[in-house]
């Protein structure tokens, strides 16, 4: 099962949830992540917060949804935050769709040691909703109950 998360700028938190999520797939699933109107680079406290916790970040780049494309997606997730009133990526394939909104940690104007508290919140917030996707019953779900259920994962705070 191939996820895609999306937001505006892919460099933190659709890249967060890119890797928190291959870190724990099983077997046969896998994340992308990809931005509408991607920054060009990964934020470097993204890079810092996911190297604190042992994650591989060497491969990582901001990418557009097009690069994504050849990956064919099953699940699209969007991250973008309804706080800052961003602009959500629209997926047009044929996809399950769901929003899992995240503030943007990266926006924050803290000093570097408290936005780097507000990046492991973010992260905590994402794994918290992976506990629960990979908590589901997939050989038992049909695609509605499947898409029912991933909705529901975006109520986890």
């Amino acid at each position: 099962m191939n996820f895609l998360f999306l937001c505006t700028g892919n460099s933190c938190r659709s890249i967060l949830s890119e890797v928190l999520f291959n870190a724990r797939a099983p077997d046969g699933f896998s994340a992308c992540s990809a931005g509408s109107q991607p920054s060009g680079q990964v934020h470097p406290l993204t890079l810092k917060t996911l190297q604190s916790l042992g994650l591989e970040t060497a491969n990582l780049y901001s990418k557009n949804m097009q690069e994504c494309e050849p990956f064919n997606p099953d699940i699209v997730i969007t991250v973008c935050g309804s706080a800052a009133q961003e602009p959500c990526p629209l997926y047009l394939g044929k996809a399950i769709k769901a929003h899992w909104g995240l503030d943007d940690p990266s926006h924050l104007d803290l000093p570097d040691e408290e936005k780097m508290q507000a990046f492991m919140q973010t992260v905590e917030h994402i794994n918290r909703r992976l506990d629960a996707f990979f908590a589901l019953d997939f050989a038992n779900l049909s695609d509605q109950e499947l898409t029912v259920a991933i909705q529901k994962i975006s109520e986890i705070a």
